[in-house]
């Protein structure tokens, strides 16, 4: 009886590896078509459709109207706010967060890989976890902080020591509000890249630092340039490319700390917050895809610098 069960078998298994359907469920591509499929939806199809709504006039309400690029024209040469405000702002806050940031998650990272494994877990979570926070939630935090009563900590401080009279405007003054928000960039920059550094160095063969001390490596930042860096090339990639779309998709913190749809003077005002407001609340979909599709641009220039000082070069 068993001997025929597993003939049976023997001949149903065969006839199965035979089978059209065994060729279709064990092809490469049926393994990668769900991440395909996910790709397709979630990334390249509303991309392609931004950069087609890009090119017409769409309220949401009525069909869509050609026109051709005449919200690109009208952004470069009528659109003052994000000209004079939203271009400038968010490459100073990239410059200064995407690069700082960057250099300090690394920092950081390093740091704690010279600690035991223990304390390194503390204090990996506290350092990632204002990254997890959205920076409307963050802008809400930090308002407690930079609040311009008596009652915000800062102005309390400076009250009782006598450093000042009356309270400090610092949400509704122009020069005030945008240094604020780039100190809640630093505070929040160490995310994902941050990870991908720390475990890229806690994965380095020791060995390289030994031979290289043999060779002539004198002191740490020797250490650093030479063997680190060159060692996690893969990871330091990651955590550029992380930094530099987390810095430039940055929106809402300063309207969040100021409190109204918009910062005073537009200080702090972003690209993508100038899309957010033409999209959802002015409902001019159509000009809110142009201005994603120039951030788009922006975004993979500066990864293709990127690429370029942390790519591979075989």
């Amino acid at each position: 009886m068993k001997m025929k069960i597993r003939q049976f078998y023997r001949n149903t298994h065969e006839k199965y590896q035979s089978s059209k359907l065994y060729k279709i469920f064990n092809h490469p591509m049926t393994f990668l078509f769900p991440y395909i499929l996910l790709f397709f939806l979630i990334i390249l199809l509303p991309t392609l459709i931004s950069a087609v709504l890009s090119t017409t006039y769409f309220n949401t309400i009525q069909a869509p109207t050609f026109r051709s690029f005449k919200n690109f024209v009208d952004l470069f040469t009528f659109d003052t706010v994000f000209l004079q405000k939203g271009i400038p702002n968010t490459f100073k806050y990239a410059i200064i967060v995407g690069s700082f940031g960057y250099i300090l998650s690394f920092l950081l990272a390093w740091l704690l890989a010279q600690v035991t494994p223990r304390i390194r877990t503390i204090y990996t979570l506290c350092i990632y976890s204002p990254s997890i926070t959205g920076p409307v939630m963050m802008g809400v935090v930090w308002k407690v902080l930079f609040s311009g009563d008596q009652a915000g900590y800062i102005n309390y401080t400076l009250l009782e020591l006598g450093f000042i009279k009356e309270p400090i405007q610092f949400l509704q003054n122009p020069n005030l509000l945008f240094p604020i928000v780039i100190i809640i960039g630093l505070w929040g920059s160490a995310g994902l890249g941050f990870l991908a550094m720390l475990a890229g160095l806690l994965n380095i063969d020791r060995s390289l630092y030994e031979a290289a001390y043999i060779d002539g490596i004198k002191n740490r930042w020797q250490e650093i340039f030479y063997i680190t860096i060159p060692s996690m090339k893969p990871q330091m990639l990651f955590g550029a490319v992380m930094a530099i779309v987390g810095a430039f998709n940055v929106s809402g913190v300063a309207t969040a700390l100021s409190g109204g749809q918009t910062p005073p003077q537009y200080a702090g005002w972003m690209i993508m917050d100038h899309a957010l407001d033409f999209g959802f609340i002015r409902y001019e979909m159509g000009y809110a895809s142009a201005v994603t599709v120039i951030l788009f641009a922006i975004v993979i220039i500066f990864n293709r610098i990127s690429y370029r000082l942390f790519g591979e070069n075989d």
